[in-house]
Parts: C-alpha cells; sequence; structure tokens
C-alpha cells in the first residue's frame, strides 16, 4: 500500500497525489472503477501517464490510497493513536471507523461494490485500523499465543465487520453510542497480547 498522503511532506507530491485521488473520486461519479482506465484519470487530473505512475503502480494501488487516505486523516485530525497502555483506547480508532464507513456508505464504497471491488476497499481499511493497531502490541512483551501482527489483523477485521453491521442497522444509533458496543467484541481480542495493566482495572467504558 502507498503510504498515507498525511505522511508525505513535499507539497509537490501531496498536491500531485490530491489530484489524481481527486480524478478518481469524479471519475467514479460517472463510471464503475473497472470502466475507468489509467489514461482517463491522468487527463481528469490534468497530468501525463508517466506522472500518474511516478506516484501509483496502477489504478488499484491509487484506489486504496484513495481509501485508506482518507481514513488516515480522521485519524490524523483526531490525533488518534493505540498506545497499548489498555485494550480500551481502542475506542476512538472503533469511532474513527464508524464516522469514516458512515460518511462514504454511498460513495467509492458503494461504487466498488458494485464493481466487485469490495475487497479492495475493505482490505485498505482493515490495514490502515491494523497500522494504528500494531505500535501499541509491542512483539517485546509476547512470550507465547498469537503474534502482536495476528492480534492487529483479526482486531483490525473485527473492527471493520462490526461497523458494517452498524451500517446495515435500520434507525441505526448514533456512533458514539454503537462504540460501547462494539468495544466489548473487541478488547478480548486485544488481549491475546500481554499488555499494561489497565488505569479501568480491566473494566471497559460503556460495559455494565
Amino acid at each position: 500500500m502507498p503510504v498515507s498522503d498525511c505522511e508525505v511532506k513535499d507539497p509537490r507530491i501531496r498536491r500531485t497525489r490530491q489530484l489524481l485521488q481527486g480524478a478518481l473520486r469524479t471519475l467514479m461519479q460517472a463510471k464503475s472503477f473497472d470502466e475507468i482506465s489509467v489514461q482517463d484519470i491522468a487527463d481528469a487530473a490534468t497530468v501525463n501517464r508517466a506522472t500518474f505512475y511516478d506516484h501509483y503502480t496502477d489504478k488499484f494501488a491509487l484506489l486504496d490510497a484513495l481509501v485508506a487516505g482518507g481514513f488516515h486523516q480522521i485519524l490524523h485530525e483526531r490525533s488518534v493513536s493505540y498506545d497499548g497502555s489498555c485494550p480500551s483506547a481502542a475506542r476512538p480508532v472503533i469511532l474513527a471507523a464508524c464516522d469514516y464507513l458512515a460518511l462514504h456508505q454511498g460513495g467509492c464504497t458503494e461504487v466498488a461494490h458494485k464493481s466487485a471491488f469490495e475487497p479492495l476497499i475493505e482490505a485498505a481499511i482493515t490495514n490502515a485500523i491494523r497500522r494504528v493497531l500494531l505500535p501499541g502490541l509491542s512483539p517485546a512483551a509476547v512470550t507465547a499465543g498469537p503474534s502482536a501482527e495476528m492480534v492487529a489483523t483479526t482486531a483490525s477485521w473485527a473492527i471493520y465487520g462490526a461497523v458494517k453491521e452498524w451500517l446495515k442497522t435500520p434507525q441505526r444509533p448514533p456512533a458514539e453510542e454503537i462504540v460501547s458496543v462494539i468495544l466489548p467484541l473487541i478488547v478480548p481480542i486485544l488481549q491475546a497480547v500481554p499488555l499494561a495493566k489497565c488505569p479501568e482495572a480491566g473494566v471497559v467504558p460503556g460495559v455494565v
């Protein structure tokens, strides 16, 4: 996956990637993803094909960056991180996933579904969640059981799946409320890796 645009320091690179992602977003409002060519994207972004390939290997990598970049932007704006001090620290990560998917459920996610590219969308988001969780699951703390990588991957898919189910719920509750429902499902997964003692003494917020 390309580096998130939030992590790119060069303003020229950021601007070009924003142009390419904006072009793809616009094109996907009129065409299915499989109908869009790299040349279409380059023309819409007013750059040449060589410039496109300077930034992305193909249109799939661009879509990946478009989806993951939007999610990372939410995390970046909210200064969301997971330090592993307590599994309940995953709450803001779950909330960010709720807000991002709710915002985009009728956008590129819908187009990707129609074009059979929903797995790419899923992979982009779950990888983004995984990257946030992994630093808080230090491999140095693991002496037995699943690896930190396995736990982070499992938790990221669990978060994504739970949020998707929430989105399907008729008259769904606010994101802030559903986080308290999802969090107890995620905590046991994160606790598979030994962590520092939780300041709440094992009590998960929202769980009676």
